[in-house]
């Protein structure tokens, strides 16, 4: 396979391809922004780089006219025009201004683009755009699409401005309960926040933020309550957490006022179903088919973690404090799953050493939470950690200090127990629907495994230490973005809603907050060791 070789100053990095798309292409599926107004078809010029190695096909018609002679003789090309197809080695000369948003790569999405449904234009004269807004407590996803064509056009992703009034949930919802100028700015801080990644996309690829004509939004129930100036009292109750939440947009003037869509574009919130169990959850419910067969199960790892149990009649769903673990946000040596990430761990047998897989193939920045997952399992197989969760040996009072140039990657036993904390609520909230579907982990047909978390987990290593139920490996699916996906449905076949309606209808909640099996069961899973089976008889 070809590799395409982005030079610069720390040494580049190399990314494998297939023949037959653009260097434009290329990098954006790889993350890489590069500047660009005209969706790739030459007309803008800004997509500047230089070949430093490699051949190339002549100058397009674009290039000849827009490039000067003085940045044809220097090798430099349009990226939208350059197909490579062996080697090729380029610096990037059109370098985009420093964005809050990062580009979502194709393997982020689990909707499928472009597909079958057609959405009926009320302007055939021109293109119409639709934007997807999943909004969770730590990340915020976006994705824009060309209804008329039915296809997706860009994604963003990037951290939720909310963590200014506090990391979790409940930190935020009292900041606007004590105040409605917070409550107003809040709301206003993350509409803006979201315009800005709907600019973004629209500039890059030639496109008028006023062409929108449809806006989804799903989101937890606390994110939606906050962006609609719902009041936040009844999340703050213990009594209101089973209760069916109103998120309605009264006015929907602001949002079309900040996001600068078309004035007469339609906003739909779509509602939460209670609680701390949002409209998120009832997306990856519908992206995934869930209800398809009974006992399959839904995670949705977040810093608000929800889970979904079909058992053939009834969806029984729950919310347990997963934290920050499973986002990495505020492990000591955690980050995003982006390049300079350790996604991966493992220890080859008969080894002492650990091998690190860094997305991007650079030096290790920090670790996210698949790779999380993987250190962890491996300290417990290597017998450096304890069930318990103590480190041993040299470990025990420095924490595991992770090899490379960075000695400041070290996971702590205050890491190690923020992980077993959110394991433990995770575990027996599914043991909790289990029991209530009166069924066994290993009755399970279907685990899908939802969230940006989930995209890189290795399935063995987290049943090892009861992350996961301990049911076969065909059974366990990575289903990534479910909650973007499901927003992507109702987007693009409005008449999705029906189905998000009759789901919404046929659900249960179980509030564990006063579950005394829940209570008893967390404690159990709080030990890195496998999930039991059958243990409620």
């Amino acid at each position: 396979m070809p590799i395409l070789t982005v030079s610069n100053e720390d040494g580049g990095r190399q990314i494998p391809f297939v023949p037959g798309p653009s260097v434009r292409e290329i990098l954006e599926n790889s993350g890489i922004r590069i500047r660009s107004s005209c969706r790739g078809n030459g007309a803008c010029g800004l997509c500047l780089v230089r070949v430093e190695f490699g051949e190339t096909h002549s100058l397009t018609r674009s290039e000849q006219i827009l490039l000067s002679q003085e940045q044809i003789r220097d090798n430099i090309r349009f990226a939208c025009q350059v197909i490579p197809e062996k080697n090729l080695t380029i610096r990037i000369v059109g370098l985009p201004n420093k964005s809050d948003w990062r580009t979502m790569v194709s393997s982020e999405f689990s909707f499928p683009s472009p597909c079958s449904r057609q959405i009926p234009l009320s302007q055939p004269h021109r293109t119409v755009l639709g934007l997807s807004v999943d909004v969770g407590t730590t990340h915020i996803s976006l994705s824009l699409w060309d209804l008329g064509k039915a296809c997706r056009i860009a994604g963003r992703s990037g951290f939720n401005p909310q963590a200014a009034y506090g990391a979790d949930v409940v930190s935020r919802l009292i900041a606007a309960q004590g105040s409605v100028s917070i409550s107003r700015g809040i709301a206003e801080m993350t509409l803006g926040f979201i315009s800005e990644g709907l600019r973004e996309m629209c500039i890059d690829n030639g496109l008028n933020p006023g062409l929108v004509g449809r806006v989804a939004v799903v989101g937890n129930t606390a994110m939606l309550l906050m962006l609609t100036h719902s009041d936040p009292a009844a999340l703050l109750q213990p009594s209101g957490w089973t209760s069916r939440i109103d998120c309605r947009l009264e006015d929907p003037a602001e949002w079309i006022r900040i996001l600068e869509t078309d004035p007469k574009s339609v906003i739909d919130v779509s509602a939460p179903l209670a609680g701390f169990v949002g409209s998120d959850l009832l997306a990856g419910v519908l992206d995934t088919g869930l209800t398809g067969k009974p006992l399959s199960l839904l995670i949705d790892f977040g810093t608000n973690s929800e889970i979904a149990l079909w058992d053939g009649s009834r969806l029984w769903v729950t919310s347990a404090a997963g934290g920050p673990a499973f986002e990495s946000s505020q492990v000591k040596c955690g980050m995003p799953a982006e390049p300079g990430a350790i996604c991966h761990v493992e220890q080859p047998a008969g080894s002492p050493d650990f091998q690190f897989e860094v997305i991007g193939g650079k030096e290790a920045k920090g670790i996210c939470g698949s790779g999380l997952v993987d250190l962890i399992a491996c300290l417990r197989q290597s017998g450096d950690l304890s069930e318990t969760g103590r480190l041993n040996g040299p470990h025990a009072g420095t924490g595991f200090v992770i090899p490379g140039k960075n000695a400041s990657l070290v996971l702590s036993h205050h890491d190690i127990d923020m992980f077993q904390r959110a394991k433990a609520g995770i575990g027996a909230g599914i043991e909790t629907l289990l029991k209530t579907a009166q069924a066994k982990p290993s009755e399970l047909n279907r685990v899908c495994v939802c969230g940006v978390f989930g995209r890189n987990l290795n399935v063995d290593n987290a049943r090892a230490i009861g992350l996961l139920p301990h049911v076969a490996q065909e059974r366990v699916e990575l289903c990534g973005n479910t909650a973007l996906a499901g927003c992507e449905r109702l987007l693009t076949s409005p008449q999705e809603a029906g189905a998000m309606e009759r789901l919404r209808e046929n659900a249960s909640i179980i509030n564990l907050s006063n579950d005394s099996y829940f209570e008893s069961r967390f404690l159990e899973n709080l030990f890195l060791c496998p999930m039991k089976d059958g243990v409620h008889g």
